[in-house]
């Protein structure tokens, strides 16, 4: 097989895929919100959401089982086979299970059904095939019409998963709009990593502070500016005016630009006052800012440093986009 070959394979693989997302997602109507509204009575009741499957179906379980209790609603797996030999004992009438099951006649998902109705519980499915015996037994069924597998032998479990990880995905994040679920819990549920600390760590924690920050008044001079930011060893400087609120700021790039147009003003550049070369009223954030909006202001303004006030907009701090992956949080 040559590389050429190996290629088109690979995105022939991707085709089918993305084809069979577009086509599950088209098939979204009134089951999923059927879906969304019994999940939510469930978690509302102090319920639990079990998700099910076997074979591969039972990691796309584990999978979906995790976001839904990471984003707000409590989940387990269950494991259908380890169910019927006691496991059945961590459900109670108030949950609500989630089977999934490509062909809905997976015969350890079919017998997990009856006993799981035993314990009160209702049932949402996830099958391609709407007349297939999980389907029927359900109380909601979400079709996964995703087409053909990728494998060339139209077995190994491929665009089906896919399809069916992705359906779990967004009933996930339909939820966490419809029970308006906050990023505050959703930190506390992320407490490590990188995507804990930018949840949990806030602008106050990460700026630059004390002789960390190079402060200056407007009437100072340009060379002023410059040894400040040396000795803070910052690519900026911040002006703030005798009541301390922000008025500009003045970065290592600014300086560059204006020292390289060869001008008159460029030679005299060290002598003039910082509040003639600065940027005035520049973008800023709150102290109480979480990291991960940091993240999304850097990305948006394409800046390399912003200043921190404090709500009466007093500067209080520096944060460069260097100190983001010192802080682990980039």
């Amino acid at each position: 097989m040559t590389e050429t070959e190996m290629i088109s394979r690979a995105h022939e693989v991707f085709d089918v895929e993305i084809e069979g997302l577009k086509r599950t997602r088209d098939s979204i109507g009134g089951a999923f919100t059927d879906a969304v509204k019994m999940i939510l009575d469930c978690s509302r009741a102090g319920g639990i959401v079990v998700v099910s499957g076997v074979g591969k179906n039972l990691h796309i379980a584990e999978k979906m089982s995790a976001i839904f209790a990471s984003t707000g609603v409590r989940s387990i797996v269950l494991n259908p086979v380890q169910a019927m030999h006691g496991d059945l004992g961590m459900v109670s009438a108030k949950d609500i299970l989630v089977a999934l099951s490509f062909s809905g006649e997976s015969d350890e998902v079919l017998k997990l059904v009856p006993a799981i109705r035993r314990h009160g519980l209702k049932i949402v499915s996830m099958t391609g095939n709407p007349a297939s015996s999980l389907a029927e037994m359900s109380d909601v069924h979400l079709e996964i019409p995703c087409g053909r597998e990728a494998c060339p032998f139209g077995m190994a479990p491929t665009n089906s998963t896919t399809a069916t990880m992705a359906m779990g995905d967004a009933l996930a994040m339909v939820l966490i709009d419809a029970q308006k679920f906050p990023i505050e819990d959703y930190a506390m549920n992320h407490p490590a990593g990188a995507i804990g600390r930018a949840l949990v760590m806030k602008a106050a924690d990460i700026m630059r502070k004390g002789d960390r920050l190079a402060l200056v008044s407007p009437g100072a001079k340009v060379m002023d500016a410059l040894m400040a930011m040396t000795r803070a060893k910052s690519g900026s400087a911040v002006i703030a005016g005798e009541d301390g609120v922000l008025a500009g700021i003045f970065t290592d790039g600014d300086f560059r630009r204006l020292v390289s147009d060869g001008s008159e003003k460029a030679a005299s550049l060290l002598e003039a006052e910082v509040s003639s070369v600065m940027t005035p009223s520049p973008m800023f954030v709150r102290q109480s800012v979480y990291a991960s909006e940091l993240l999304k202001v850097f990305e948006k303004m394409r800046i390399d440093d912003l200043p921190v006030c404090d709500d009466a907009g007093h500067v209080v701090g520096l944060i460069d986009i260097q100190d983001l992956p010192k802080m682990k949080v980039l």
